[in-house]
């Protein structure tokens, strides 16, 4: 997801304003692992006040990474960040904006899983800067979440989402998984109900996905789970689809729907190539041509080492990226940018390999924008592939 130039690119349009660029918080840990989740993560919790506390130092030595760049977004991800007591949410928050300019700083969120969020817990959180809160629900189906290995219930999920709207949070999204098989009942329709019904305002609907090194991953090798064939996660796909976009939400990225206005601001950017800055163990940055990422474990970040990785990205790279960035979104790519930007043999390339596509109708192409229409979303893969240079 982390994609190219040095300046701020809004589809094509170059910002000659002072730059923008975003900060990244990672917060490891779980005190449970998913059955499905392949992130980098720990469960050694007791490490999480040591880690913390280095992360302050990580972004005061990073600092110099986003020079001459304003701050437009804080994100918590993880892991799991609502492991953090909210002072030290805020107290990361003031070290940033020691540190960086924050004054255009709009968004920021965390993630948080509802397990997490007792009602003396929301109150201390809407005390914070933190105004957005992304919820891991995944499903509303007790079986499926066991199967899952969740730590909460549909009914824990519904009442967090009331909690955060009495304290005041105005800017709630949800995350749900489709394409889970080996269950008789329609966990789906009734995830997808109960998710309408709360009237959050943004929605991440993601396809469950099979990773080799994942407890999901070894149930597939010992034949004791069965993956969905293509048909029913097309079938699937396109029932999120039309059941969101229904219920007024705007299918503006192959896994995300929001309300008018509430788009995520700060995925949204890492979609246009704007730079971020991340800190923590396994935290990924990307700045110009440069992209790093820490290397440090859990144990060995608690401990004052950071150590670091990284990769030099061409011309080459910086398009076939802002085509995987810009097909994965409803705006899609320009090719008039691509023209001026990267040759016109390149836009010359992505016509020719776009022909077929075109013909089939999984993309179109208006006033030079190239775009996948949300309903062909599930081919994103597929096609950005066939288009790259």
């Amino acid at each position: 997801m982390e994609v190219f130039p040095s300046k701020n690119i809004t589809f094509g349009v170059e910002i000659l304003a002072l730059p923008m660029a975003m900060l990244y918080l990672h917060i490891p840990f779980c005190k449970q692992i998913c059955s499905y989740c392949d992130f980098y993560r720990v469960g050694a919790v007791e490490l999480l006040p040591a880690v913390v506390e280095q992360m302050h130092t990580e972004m005061e030595h990073r600092a110099s990474y986003l020079s001459e760049r304003r701050l437009s977004s804080i994100y918590f991800g993880g892991g799991t960040p609502s492991l953090l007591h909210p002072s030290d949410i805020e107290a990361l928050i003031n070290r940033a904006r020691e540190l960086f300019d924050c004054s255009a700083v709009g968004e920021i969120t965390i993630e948080a899983n509802p397990d997490d969020l007792s009602d003396e817990y929301i109150k201390a959180l809407h005390k914070t800067s933190v105004n957005r809160v992304s919820l891991g629900i995944q499903s509303f189906d007790d079986e499926v979440l066991r199967f899952m290995n969740r730590r909460h219930t549909g009914t824990e999920a519904e009442i967090v989402v009331e909690r955060l709207r009495k304290a005041g949070i105005d800017n709630i999204s949800i995350d749900i998984i489709f394409g889970v098989g080996g269950f008789e009942q329609d966990h789906l329709g009734e995830s997808l109900r109960r998710a309408i019904a709360l009237d959050v305002e943004h929605i991440s609907a993601y396809h469950l996905t099979v990773e080799e090194r994942t407890r999901l991953g070894i149930m597939v090798r010992k034949g004791e789970y069965k993956p969905i064939p293509e048909e029913r996660s097309e079938e699937e796909f396109l029932r999120v689809h039309k059941a969101l976009t229904l219920a007024g939400y705007d299918h503006y990225e192959v896994s995300n729907f929001a309300k008018r206005g509430r788009r995520a601001e700060h995925n949204s950017a890492y979609w246009r190539g704007v730079e971020y800055l991340g800190i923590g163990a396994g935290a990924h940055s990307f700045s110009g041509d440069n992209r790093t990422w820490c290397t440090s474990t859990a144990k060995e970040y608690a401990e004052g080492v950071f150590k670091y990785d990284g990769e030099k990205l061409s011309t080459t790279d910086h398009l076939n990226e802002y085509v995987m960035t810009g097909l994965r979104t409803s705006q899609g790519i320009d090719l008039s940018y691509i023209a001026a930007r990267f040759g016109i043999s390149e836009r010359e390339h992505i016509e020719h390999s776009a022909h077929c596509w075109l013909e089939s109708g999984c993309l179109q192409l208006i006033n030079n924008q190239l775009f996948i229409p949300a309903e062909h979303f599930l081919v994103s893969d597929a096609v950005i592939e066939s288009l790259f240079v």
